[in-house]
């Protein structure tokens, strides 16, 4: 059996969740994670509790790496995975919002035709969109997401702007507006608007609703579509990640599937 082997960049709760769902998997093997160098000490306690061997640098290793996987946001996509490309590894990039700056997601384009190779969007978080990016070559006249998440999801984000997020006793709209403009004021949050907006009419065009609600526990995900293949709605009801509320625990689910259906002899 060929075994695939990744560099993982990021140890945070959505790297070490894939660290672990990847234990033990005989196809797929993680031989590097990747961190700042101020954080390869604290990584390494991390690493040897999930998995003993694994080696924590602060670079991806120039050999031994058939795949990089990216759980670690923007500068981490600028530092590791556009150099990677450029020399030909395939990468896999969880942080899409990171590609609503100007130009950051044709850099990624550029930098994989460079090394005749190939850089992945995970879904992450939102379903639909295989429909979404089917829909929109038969064109797409309008897509807009709804993105409802508990008050202590926006905390540390401009939602704390005038307003107390733990007082809430009703659902408060705390952004209105473009995709790109959604992903750039909350990063950490508007993965899913930004891989929404990708996969239809782009980020200036698709539409953005962010609520904190303080009657959900869930993260609420709702897509809505109209073009020439008919409409549809999707509403999706995430479990946050336990380590970080701010992520949906399906958004590690969708990285280790994009994983496993690059070495599954049949994959959906």
């Amino acid at each position: 059996m060929n075994v695939l082997r990744i560099a993982l960049i990021g140890c945070g709760a959505i790297g070490t969740s894939v660290l672990e769902l990847l234990r033990g998997d005989a196809a797929l093997q993680v031989v590097a994670v990747v961190v700042p160098a101020e954080g390869v000490a604290a990584a390494q306690d991390a690493v040897r509790q999930l998995a003993p061997g694994v080696q924590v640098a602060s670079s991806v290793p120039a050999s031994g790496i058939d795949l990089v996987v990216e759980t670690a946001g923007h500068a981490a996509i600028e530092q590791h995975v556009l150099p990677a490309l450029a020399r030909g590894t395939p990468c896999v990039v969880a942080s899409v919002g990171a590609l609503s700056a100007a130009g950051f997601a044709e850099q990624l384009e550029a930098a994989a035709v460079a090394g005749r190779t190939q850089v992945q969007l995970i879904a992450g978080a939102i379903g639909a969109i295989d429909a979404l990016a089917a829909a929109r070559i038969g064109g797409l006249d309008s897509v807009r997401y709804t993105g409802r998440k508990p008050p202590q999801a926006w905390k540390g984000t401009p939602a704390e702007q005038g307003r107390d997020l733990d007082a809430l006793a009703q659902p408060a709209i705390i952004f209105e507006g473009s995709a790109r403009e959604a992903a750039l004021l909350y990063p950490k949050n508007a993965n899913v608007a930004a891989t929404v907006s990708l996969a239809g009419l782009g980020l200036d065009r698709t539409l953005v609703r962010l609520i904190a609600d303080p009657a959900t526990t869930e993260n609420v995900h709702t897509v809505e579509a109209e073009g020439a293949f008919g409409s549809f709605e999707l509403t999706m009801r995430n479990k946050p990640l336990a380590a970080n509320p701010k992520t949906s625990a399906l958004t590690v689910y969708s990285a280790v599937r994009a994983l496993r259906n690059r070495v599954a002899p049949l994959a959906i």
